[in-house]
């Protein structure tokens, strides 16, 4: 596996359908524009309220990760919200792990690719890459998840927006 999957590569239309489960919006952008509310800047994705951005050279897994910001902070921040998510250490474990739980319900990408593409971009855990950290060193991203509704006990996503 040489490159990271892209929104390209999946289709906007099924990742725009993922969002609307969470009444999130996805806007595609023009490829020579610059990403509306991107925190990284070049291809990453950039949100604002409730819309997420991207471009079809935007990798699946800033798509994912810059979503599950949108679906992990509260009502309050979300309203405000412009290119940087902020958030805690906890909260930022809980988009992670929340974005590798969310590929599972994109056909074609699957949590087994996400982490893939995770480590190859440079995401970094304590116990050095991401299989090993979901499986084994998640468990307060995991009670967070469930604690605010956004995953039930089973780990399960429930499409809900934390409140």
């Amino acid at each position: 596996m040489s490159e990271v999957l892209t929104v390209g590569d999946i289709g906007a239309d099924r990742l725009g359908e993922l969002l609307e489960r969470f009444g999130l919006e996805l806007l595609v952008q023009s490829e020579d524009a610059s990403i509306t509310g991107s925190f990284w800047g070049d291809s990453e994705a950039g949100v604002v309220g409730k819309s997420v951005y991207v471009r079809a050279d935007t990798p699946v897994h800033s798509f994912l990760h810059e979503s599950c910001h949108v679906i992990c902070m509260d009502g309050q921040r979300r309203d405000s919200l412009d290119r940087d998510a902020g958030g805690d250490d906890l909260e930022e474990s809980a988009v992670c792990y929340l974005q590798v739980v969310l590929a599972d319900c994109i056909e074609s990408v699957g949590r087994d690719r996400l982490m893939a593409d995770m480590d190859a971009w440079g995401y970094s855990f304590r116990l050095g890459n991401t299989r090993d950290w979901f499986e084994n060193d998640a468990e307060d991203a995991r009670k967070f998840l469930v604690n605010h509704g956004l995953i039930d006990s089973s780990g399960t996503p429930t499409f809900n927006l934390r409140l």
